[in-house]
């Protein structure tokens, strides 16, 4: 993603008249507070073509979540769920509005709309549904709302984002990870239960074949995690198409149900996610690989490096 740092840097440091001043040029709502303001200028100004609706947001990996939050100017670490919630919160609310005394007052109907986008638990009465949103702002407080001090005060000191690179350097290989990256290190307990909201969030619409697969493998999430894990040893941290594959395939011959393809998709997206926690490289397409006597060595080397990797999966399950 590429920004207008300069641009950026001055939101960051601009005064509410000037940020109405601008909001007006723009031709937006020039009401509200300085950061909901410099929010919305963000937004106009310096991404204009992203989509950050809701479903756009549940869309985005955790790494691209990441990269968004530092454009706003707020905290971007956290698991992808709690990195969700907090753009959503920080793209629609007044953090000196939405507060736990302002919660009292709000209607169940209000309340339960808000649990919907902060993907909680949609059961239980007004105050139920009231304490589970006051649980997620009271874990995301001077999270969102407010952009960083630093950033307020001394603006951008240095490019937020590297310029594009060059046809040469985009031909270069692509980067793996350091030797001494433990894939198999023990996951937080975000990360596990990141993945298994993400596995069944929003599938009351779907079929009722997909939603018992789904819940089916919510209930294996821990296993998921593990081959991730497996396979990123096995191929040197890289995470793409093939090592999807693998993954599907040792999925299926531990009897998991892929056969809808809602289901594989959301397999893969989790697990792409878990990936990308992890450190992964996530380009792993072989490229320049042309018709030359080369290619089919080439094409022997990796069947037997999957081969390699399924059979100590396999072994470690025995």
């Amino acid at each position: 993603m590429q920004v207008d740092s300069e641009l950026l840097s001055s939101l960051y440091t601009a005064r509410l008249q000037k940020l109405r001043q601008r909001a007006e040029e723009c031709g937006i709502s020039k009401s509200g507070s300085v950061e909901v303001l410099r929010a919305k200028l963000i937004c106009e100004e310096v991404i204009p073509d992203l989509d950050l609706s809701w479903e756009s947001i549940q869309a985005m990996s955790h790494k691209e979540t990441g990269g968004i939050l530092k454009v706003f100017g707020i905290k971007s670490s956290g698991s992808h769920k709690e990195r969700r919630q907090r753009l959503w919160l920080h793209l629609n609310y007044d953090s000196r509005r939405l507060t736990i005394e302002y919660l009292a007052e709000m209607g169940r109907d209000d309340l339960h709309e808000l649990c919907k986008r902060l993907e909680l638990d949609l059961t239980g009465n007004r105050t139920v549904l009231m304490g589970r949103v006051a649980g997620v702002l009271t874990s995301q407080v001077n999270g969102w709302g407010r952009i960083k001090r630093s950033l307020r005060r001394n603006g951008l000191q240095a490019p937020m984002f590297e310029a594009p690179q060059t046809e040469e350097t985009a031909e270069s290989p692509v980067e793996r990870p350091a030797q001494d990256v433990d894939f198999q290190a023990l996951p937080t307990k975000a990360v596990i239960e990141d993945a298994r909201d993400s596995l069944v969030l929003g599938i009351d619409k779907q079929t009722a074949s997909v939603q018992g697969d789904l819940l089916t493998i919510q209930v294996r999430v821990e296993d998921l995690e593990r081959m991730v894990g497996t396979i990123l040893r096995g191929h040197g941290g890289a995470w793409g198409q093939e090592e999807k594959e693998l993954l599907l395939r040792l999925a299926r011959r531990r009897g998991w149900p892929l056969d809808e393809r809602f289901v594989r998709h959301r397999v893969l997206m989790v697990a792409t996610n878990i990936a990308e926690v992890k450190g992964a490289a996530m380009d792993s397409v072989i490229t320049g690989i042309g018709i030359s006597e080369d290619t089919g060595s080439t094409i022997e080397r990796i069947r037997n490096k999957l081969a390699e990797v399924e059979s100590l999966i396999l072994d470690g399950d025995a």
